[in-house]
């Protein structure tokens, strides 16, 4: 799940640096941000990290700005799903936030919103849910009921219980997210967008197809035009979509869209990031429900590969792809080799229970 994560920027007053620096400070990050935005991940990752190189130098590791650049550049690293490098800087900005402005302050609930995604993305739901419960908390008593951070918590509670399957609880979280968002931003805004996908994708879940596909190429629409075609956020509305037409059995829809988000992923990413897996997988799967399992075991074989890497051999996005090769090994009579995946499988799935 790819979210359009908006970069935060706390403001530094004019004494916080000597001069210089504090404009570089400013003019980096906001710079990294834009990069950011425009999908340009390695460029903004580079100037992030300059930015929190000035920070501590200038006002010391401890300093609420450093804990501003820390969060910033493990924001980068969400969005990419680069966990591993992301949760060190997320905790530590979480740290500094707390001792410099208490445990109930805005900036320590965006700490915890961000730190819940990561757990949400690495399959942790016990660790995640708690989070951004607190996270919610503390926005809704600091900023108000009405307020665009309290949306993105709303909306990340309810993607935690879509993906644990909790879809009853999930639809009214998402709506009210919607309703916010809408009321804040306006009906066409990438804020927007992001709930009308995660929306799509619930009604998906629950076999709603046609009010899905709707909201789907909504949000499509939305993101294309706030971004460009080729953004890697873009994919993932491309992905949900192409998918949606796998479960309604309308193939010759979804290859090309599979297709297009493979190769925007592949040329924002590279070819071995978890991006890539997941649209390797799921054009393996539109090639499986068509029998061409040839094709599927190919390129199920090279997302499960990239998913090991990313995600560890243990991950339940690990325990999808052996299912799904699993499955093409019983159709081409391997039984054997599809029983020894099946079992490394379920003990995956029941370590998380």
């Amino acid at each position: 799940m790819l979210v359009a994560i908006l970069m935060v920027i706390l403001l530094a007053g004019p004494n916080l640096f000597a001069q210089s620096p504090d404009i570089e400070w400013k003019k980096l990050t906001d710079k990294s941000g834009m990069l950011f935005q425009d999908g340009q991940y390695k460029q903004a990752e580079k100037l992030a990290w300059q930015a929190l190189e000035i920070a501590a130098t200038n006002v010391g590791p401890e300093h609420f700005a450093t804990a501003t650049s820390l969060n910033n550049l493990a924001t980068l690293y969400l969005a990419q799903k680069k966990y591993s490098k992301a949760e060190p800087l997320l905790k530590r900005s979480l740290s500094i936030r707390e001792k410099v402005f208490g445990k109930e302050h805005w900036t320590v609930a965006e700490s915890l919103n961000n730190l819940s995604s990561l757990y949400s993305g690495q399959g942790k739901f016990a660790l995640a849910e708690p989070i951004v419960k607190k996270a919610l908390y503390i926005r809704k008593k600091r900023l108000g009921n009405d307020h665009p951070a309290v949306a993105d918590s709303l909306n990340n509670m309810a993607t935690l219980y879509i993906q644990k399957k909790n879809y009853n609880q999930a639809e009214p979280l998402l709506k009210q997210s919607l309703a916010i968002r809408k009321k804040v931003f306006g009906k066409n805004h990438i804020a927007v967008g992001e709930s009308l996908n995660n929306l799509a994708t619930l009604y998906t879940k629950q076999g709603k197809y046609k009010n899905a596909e709707r909201l789907y190429k909504k949000s499509l629409s939305i993101r294309e035009k706030a971004f460009r075609k080729d953004h890697p956020i873009v994919t993932e509305t491309m992905n949900n979509l192409a998918t949606l037409y796998i479960k309604k059995y309308e193939y010759d829809q979804a290859e090309p869209f599979f297709r297009h988000a493979l190769t925007i992923r592949i040329e924002a990413f590279g070819k071995d990031h978890i991006l890539v897996g997941e649209s390797l997988n799921n054009l393996a799967t539109n090639y499986a429900k068509q029998s061409r399992y040839k094709n599927a075991e190919k390129l199920y074989k090279q997302s499960l590969s990239i998913r090991e890497k990313a995600l560890g051999k243990n991950h339940p996005i690990v325990a999808a792809s052996l299912y799904n090769l699993a499955g093409v090994y019983r159709e081409t009579n391997r039984v054997r080799v599809a029983e020894k995946l099946e079992k490394r499988a379920d003990g995956i799935r029941a370590a998380m229970q």
